[in-house]
């Protein structure tokens, strides 16, 4: 059978007056929760305890928070059960630089099990239950809430971040970088290694975040530092910590698009890192006039292209790393590799022209790739040469050089 109406409202008589004790209690003891709760956390975290004291204020400041959100939350138990990141409010923005995620569960945890642990005590007779169904909702919209603010947090840092790399790719690729690029790559966690070398090629369609997240991918592999960053329709990567270009970019190739990917030489550090890109953006120009180029090429082995194609550091590096060493070592290095070139590269014919015997053309041939590194009978090698042969030359008679 139904029960009277009578005993419906006595009983929610009831319920009322038990809630309104329970209120009561919870209202005079939020104090005492807090300081037991931040005493646990003493007790029981080290992180607390190895905190600053300004950081154990902020969070102290937290807890009260905590359990004066609940407070209220009880005194309306009928009203939308929902919980704003207002909690956390009370503590500057850069605690949660201080605090991870993980030591921030384990403080809402700890504060939730002093909260239990004083059901008993705090809640009026016969309303223990309710007041346990309570804190388990809120416990699980605080964790919500939690999560929110490190969520936001991580956002507004990545947004940050992202333009803050920007601005350091940039002037690194603009010939602008100074000490003030090299401190903001460090608030990137950029730790300055010796061997840095920049790698230029074209971006990916879509979305660039997920192109640059691909580098970071290899990059991590890779056990390299970067920057990057997608400028226009070029993949800018600065990577450090290896002496050897070519296997930085073939280790980064990934996430580029179809085309060519230009490595620029290893330089000692970030504001060095100017001459790298520069040389990277000229190859990456000058590529398209050598269509068996490898994938990726180094900057360097486009010397002669980027020469022609107006690049003056590349004419620069043609004739003092090349003609100025031949010149040095004798004129018969030079006059014998300019007759060999001339001659499709006949050592007879050098011979001929030369007076001398092929044997002595040969061991010519080989000081002069002794002396510049580049093999005179290698057909790329040769033109290489070749080119370097008509700089210098150019220079020679030029007044002004």
């Amino acid at each position: 059978m139904p029960e009277p109406e009578s005993s419906n409202t006595e009983r929610r008589a009831r319920d009322i007056h038990a809630h309104t004790a329970t209120l009561k209690r919870l209202e005079k003891s939020s104090g005492s929760l807090a300081a037991q709760a931040i005493a646990r956390m003493d007790e029981t975290l080290p992180w607390y305890r190895a905190m600053p004291p300004e950081n154990r204020s902020w969070i102290g400041l937290v807890a009260q928070a905590g359990i004066a959100a609940f407070t209220e939350w009880f005194r309306h138990p009928d009203a939308p059960q929902a919980i704003s990141t207002d909690v956390f409010g009370t503590a500057p923005r850069e605690l949660t630089r201080a605090i991870t995620l993980r030591q921030t569960v384990e403080m809402v945890r700890t504060t939730i099990e002093v909260m239990e642990s004083a059901i008993d005590e705090v809640a009026a007779p016969g309303d223990e239950n309710v007041l346990r169904e309570a804190l388990l909702v809120y416990a699980r919209e605080i964790a919500f809430a939690t999560a929110q603010v490190y969520a936001q947090a991580a956002e507004a840092r990545g947004a940050w971040d992202a333009r803050l790399e920007s601005l350091v790719v940039n002037a690194v690729l603009s010939g602008e970088a100074d000490e003030g690029a090299v401190s903001r790559a460090a608030a990137l966690g950029w730790n300055s290694p010796e061997h840095v070398c920049v790698v230029l090629g074209t971006a990916p369609d879509g979305d660039s975040e997920l192109t640059v997240e691909a580098i970071r991918r290899a990059a991590r592999h890779a056990k390299l530092q970067v920057l990057t960053g997608v400028l226009g329709d070029r993949l800018v990567v600065i990577a450090g910590g290896s002496d050897n270009p070519i296997a930085v970019a073939k280790s980064l190739i990934g996430p580029y698009a179809a085309g060519p990917v230009v490595a620029g030489p290893i330089v000692p550090d970030l504001l060095a890192a100017t001459r790298s890109a520069q040389a990277a953006a000229a190859g990456l120009k000058a590529c398209f006039a050598w269509q068996d180029a490898p994938r990726p090429v180094l900057a360097d082995d486009l010397l002669p292209e980027r020469a022609i194609a107006g690049d003056p550091s590349a004419r620069e590096q043609l004739v003092e790393e090349i003609y100025r060493p031949l010149e040095e070592a004798g004129s018969a290095l030079l006059e014998t590799l300019a007759v060999y070139l001339e001659q499709a590269s006949s050592l007879e014919g050098a011979a001929r022209m030369l007076f001398v015997h092929p044997n002595t053309v040969r061991y010519r041939l080989r000081r002069v790739t002794d002396v510049t590194g580049w093999s005179p009978s290698d057909v790329r090698s040769a033109f290489t040469l070749r080119i370097a042969l008509i700089l210098g030359r150019l220079a020679d008679g030029d007044p002004q050089t």
